[in-house]
Parts: structure tokens; C-alpha cells; sequence
């Protein structure tokens, strides 16, 4: 079975963040279930790194809450062969609509592309964007649109 670090990142935020669970106190128990689950040594450990550089960005004093100041972002050649017209519309979408502070994007962006994906599609993109907010101090109204933006729109699909 072939699982991706995403894979196993999305398994972990669905199964434990909002238990508020200790990552760093139980990683060895999580890796013993994460390998029963199928996932792979090397990915569990690539997913545990990405986690960890992304609770660095918790840790800056310039993540805190800001304004609602606009910027303009342009995307490096590397962003735009990794990130399509559709991703890329949809972190400006978010931007615009105040769910990410310029800041917050950037981090999205940083962690996207630490993905090590050949492929990055819309949904991963959600997923991350949804993974940043829950570890940011002060997000969780942009965490909470998100959530029912993502969840709505699956549920949409049933119909």
C-alpha cells in the first residue's frame, strides 16, 4: 500500500487533533499505531518533521493576529509547475475573504510545498490550509469556515 506523508498527516489531524492530544509525548504509540494502519516507517517520520515545522511557525511572534491588510502575492516558477490555476485561485479566494492573513498563506504555501508530492490537488491543498489554522494562535473562526467549507462541499456531492 502506497501512503503518502499527506496521507498520514491527515490521518493523524482527523484522529487526534481535536482530542488535543500530546504529538510529541506519544509518538512512539502513535507510530506503533500509524504502522499498524499501514503507513510506512519513512513516511510516518516525514510527517512527524513536517508537524514539527509547522508548530515553529506557532512559536513566531509575527503569527500573531493581525489586520486585515492585502497584499499581492506572486508565485515563484517552482510554486507554479507544483501548485495549478485552481489551487492557486483558491489560496487568493481565501485570502481576499480574510479565512488567511497574508502571513498565514505563506505558511500554507511553505508547507504545501514541503509536501515532497508530484501532484498537488485541490483537496491536499484544503487539507493544509485546515492543518495551519487549527495550529495557529486566534484562528479558530478561519478555522471554523474552513472546516464547513471543506465538509459541506464533500457532503454537497452525496446530494
Amino acid at each position: 500500500m502506497k501512503e503518502s506523508m499527506l496521507d498520514v498527516l491527515i490521518y493523524l489531524f482527523d484522529h487526534y487533533m481535536d482530542e488535543e492530544a500530546d504529538l510529541d509525548t506519544d509518538r512512539d504509540n502513535l507510530t506503533e499505531e500509524l504502522e499498524a494502519a499501514g503507513f510506512q516507517d519513512g513516511e510516518i517520520h516525514k510527517a512527524f518533521e513536517w508537524l514539527d515545522a509547522l508548530a515553529a511557525h506557532r512559536e513566531r511572534p509575527e503569527c500573531e493576529p493581525a489586520g486585515q491588510e492585502q497584499s499581492i502575492r506572486v508565485f515563484s516558477e517552482r510554486e507554479m509547475e507544483r501548485l495549478d490555476t485552481e489551487t492557486r485561485g483558491l489560496l487568493l479566494y481565501l485570502a481576499q475573504n480574510g479565512i488567511l492573513s497574508p502571513l498565514h498563506r505563506e505558511i500554507v504555501i511553505e508547507r504545501i510545498m514541503a509536501l515532497e508530492e508530484d501532484d498537488i490537488d485541490l483537496e491536499q491543498v484544503k487539507w493544509v490550509v485546515l492543518m495551519v489554522l487549527f495550529n495557529m494562535p486566534g484562528q479558530e473562526g478561519p478555522y471554523a469556515w474552513m472546516e464547513d467549507y471543506m465538509f459541506e462541499e464533500q457532503v454537497g456531492l452525496f446530494h
